[in-house]
């Protein structure tokens, strides 16, 4: 069955281009044996929540192993989520380019198709595994939790997991990280937070990127995070431009004290 709304839950999962198998089983997307989201025509209504709250909870089982694994290590997790188009991924690459001296990192990439952004990462001398979801719209913990035991991220380290760009199903789906961190760039609007509100209502930290176009916008900056700090008032904000470099020594010190951190918690 396939969600008619998001086109997710029919497709088989390639972790580094290999389908990945579980025995005789193909591991897909959300569950082994069902979607991620049932959206379907004439099902009964409290069916269909019942199969979601059930593959909301068996996700949730994933992540919180997947959170205990990274904790025993030190290591600080970030799933990064946006729409597509947002900068994020010329943003990872100028943080990893930055970070990769300072301290252990590692990139899970997740796309529907194509290794790129993986092959942008490792340009960089850093270790990056891609997750491809097919018609799927996000990660789930299942996935990066068998993308974990192939990368093996260093103890006392930072992981970055690049979600497929979409701003909308990334919301329910915890991965096991430390923090959720939002990029939306000014090239998008400033409603944004009040259109997909679950997003920004998850997220720990709002990165506005591209802030070197603002001159040449209408973007109210300072109407933008009001909006975002309706839906969730304890989210922090950076100003970014990954291009120019604004706001990334910010960025780089958040990074690095929420590392510090989780690697202080294993001594």
């Amino acid at each position: 069955m396939m969600c008619t709304t998001c086109g997710c839950g029919g497709s088989e999962v390639k972790i580094e281009g290999h389908d990945h198998d579980e025995g005789n089983r193909r591991h897909r997307h959300g569950d082994e044996s069902q979607p991620a989201h049932v959206h379907a025509p004439g099902m009964d209504g409290r069916r269909m929540v019942r199969i979601e709250q059930d593959i909301l909870a068996k996700n949730q089982r994933h992540a919180d192993a997947n959170r205990r694994h990274l904790a025993e290590r030190g290591i600080f997790a970030l799933n990064l989520v946006s729409s597509p188009g947002s900068g994020k991924t010329t943003l990872l690459v100028r943080t990893v380019e930055a970070l990769q001296h300072r301290l252990p990192v590692a990139v899970i990439e997740g796309d529907q198709q194509t290794a790129r952004d993986a092959e942008r990462i490792r340009a960089t001398g850093v270790t990056a595994l891609q997750i491809n979801t097919g018609k799927g719209c996000h990660l789930d913990a299942h996935m990066v939790g068998h993308a974990l035991e192939q990368l093996q991220p260093a103890v006392g380290g930072a992981l970055f997991i690049e979600n497929v760009g979409n701003l909308v199903c990334p919301a329910a789906f915890d991965l096991g990280e430390g923090h959720k961190v939002v990029v939306l760039s000014v090239t998008e609007g400033e409603d944004k937070p009040l259109k997909y509100p679950d997003m920004f209502h998850a997220a720990d930290l709002m990165l506005l990127n591209k802030v070197d176009l603002l001159p040449y916008l209408e973007f109210d900056v300072d109407v933008c995070i009001d909006y975002a700090r309706r839906i969730n008032p304890k989210l922090s904000v950076l100003q970014v431009s990954a291009i120019r470099g604004d706001g990334m020594t910010a960025w780089l010190d958040w990074i690095e004290r929420g590392a510090g951190l989780a690697s202080a918690a294993i001594r």
